[in-house]
């Protein structure tokens, strides 16, 4: 596997914060009370262009906390066993600490002081993220607390499409529905649509680019 490296120029670009990818699979919507059974992120770099890029993805099955709800109904949505013998998943405070140490890594090696989630609906995934990082009792989270990017708004706006599938097809990346609502398969789509979106925006306007706005 070939070595990511990161462009510190990408500081500038988002104010000192690095776009984190994620995706979560949960046993419902209440953050506080359902469990979540899957996370994956996917960081994002930059080349010499400015162009931006997925550069590492990381996921994990994540075993129910104790006491948590599962409804069945969602279990349908995601296709997810949390009882399959071959899911091989991980505590909750396990795979959030394993997550984070490339994200931090990944921060650091680009000059930024934190990572910014973007997500599909980022609220939810930034939801459950921060459930489980206060029940687990994590001080050092790398992402910032409530400030997101959201691909629903940024797909509304440069195709008229909110719905993952079709923002996606509309940006002309393969979809694969029989991998879908799978926490990898959603954060690496959602990774390249981002890009996909800031990188059309900053060809089709270069006399309003970040880089401009940073030498002012």
């Amino acid at each position: 596997m070939n070595k990511v490296t990161y462009n510190s120029a990408i500081s500038k670009r988002f104010r000192g914060y690095l776009p984190v990818v994620v995706d979560v699979e949960t046993g419902g919507f209440d953050a506080k009370s359902d469990a979540l059974l899957e996370i994956a992120a996917t960081t994002i770099r930059m080349d010499e262009a400015g162009l931006l890029h997925p550069a590492e993805t990381h996921a994990y099955h994540i075993q129910p906390f104790e006491g948590a709800n599962i409804d069945p109904k969602a279990l349908e949505f995601n296709g997810i066993d949390p009882d399959h013998p071959f899911r091989d998943a991980q505590p909750e405070d396990e795979a959030l600490r394993s997550l984070f140490s490339p994200i931090r890594k990944a921060v650091k090696a680009s000059s930024c002081k934190r990572a910014i989630l973007v997500g599909h609906n980022a609220f939810f995934d930034l939801g459950f993220l921060n459930a489980a990082v206060e029940r687990c009792g994590i001080k050092r989270n790398p992402f910032h607390p409530f400030s997101t990017f959201d691909t629903v708004s940024l797909a509304g706006l440069a195709y008229g499409e909110t719905v993952l599938a079709k923002a996606a097809q509309s940006a002309d990346l393969k979809w694969d529905s029989s991998e879908a609502h799978s926490a990898i398969y959603d954060t690496e789509q959602t990774a390249r649509l981002f890009c996909i979106i800031v990188n059309d925006w900053q060809n089709k306007n270069p006399e309003q680019t970040w880089q401009n706005k940073a030498e002012e």
